[in-house]
């Protein structure tokens, strides 16, 4: 798939991803694109909110998806890089895309206008996020719906719209009421794409962790499509248990 893909109507899927052997697995799948966010800091590294990614981080972890998943891969652009001098902010850029990014994603988009213009200008497909961007989820005072009154929702349309107008291809919508997710998606011309947004947006998007159950925590927006947290702690039960009682390894397992 390449950026002329991504049309409205067009049921995209994305799916994230943090590592060479997942990346292997979607490989063999017709899922659309894969999303290396910064929810690697959490997912993989255990932290508590997304903040804690950094560009080298994600960078690493683009590498590693790309070596294993030939598709689109959108990266995440890391909490303050967009802060950053430009130099320093293309040079972060920069690390994702030659680490194997197809476009960047950027979270939250007031007073950063001019940095989205400088990328669309410069050949850099751009992801804008909007709704629940958890890079500010210190601002809105935790992971909570957005959205709800109606100053929000002029506020989250009118950064859709101002995405668009700058040129990017593609928004995600988050976490907000799927009236609002529905008027957004009707008042652009550029696809969506939504993860706890309602079944109006014109794709999905998904953690790999979350829609494999190989995370504990159950989210009222995902669904699980497989148990593999469970299924794991069983297997590796078993394994323990064989090799207490001598089952393992057996004659097929040695070398003669």
């Amino acid at each position: 798939m390449n950026i002329t893909d991504f049309r409205k109507n067009n049921s995209i899927s994305m799916v994230t991803c943090y590592d060479y052997t997942f990346a292997k697995v979607l490989d063999k799948t017709d899922v659309d694109c894969v999303l290396v966010g910064d929810s690697v800091a959490m997912v993989i590294y255990g932290e508590e909110s997304t903040t804690y990614a950094t560009p080298k981080m994600i960078a690493r972890h683009v590498k590693a998806v790309r070596k294993g998943y030939r598709g689109f891969i959108v990266a995440d652009l890391p909490f303050l890089s967009l802060q950053k001098n430009q130099t320093d902010f293309l040079q972060d850029v920069r690390r994702l895309i030659n680490a194997g990014a197809s476009a960047v994603k950027i979270e939250g988009l007031t007073g950063s206008e001019d940095r989205v213009k400088l990328l669309v200008d410069s050949g850099v497909p751009v992801v804008g996020h909007v709704g629940l961007t958890p890079q500010f989820v210190n601002s809105f005072g935790g992971f909570k719906v957005q959205g709800r009154d109606q100053k929000k929702k002029e506020f989250i349309t009118e950064e859709a719209k101002v995405f668009e107008e700058l040129g990017a291809f593609m928004v995600v919508i988050e976490c907000v009421p799927t009236e609002l997710s529905k008027s957004i998606s009707e008042c652009l011309k550029i696809p969506t794409v939504g993860i706890g947004a309602g079944s109006h947006t014109d794709g999905q998007v998904l953690v790999l962790h979350d829609l494999l159950g190989l995370t504990e925590h159950k989210f009222r927006f995902v669904k699980k499509y497989e148990d593999l947290f469970k299924r794991s702690v069983e297997g590796v039960q078993t394994f323990k248990e064989e090799v207490k009682e001598k089952l393992f390894p057996k004659e097929e397992n040695s070398f003669q």
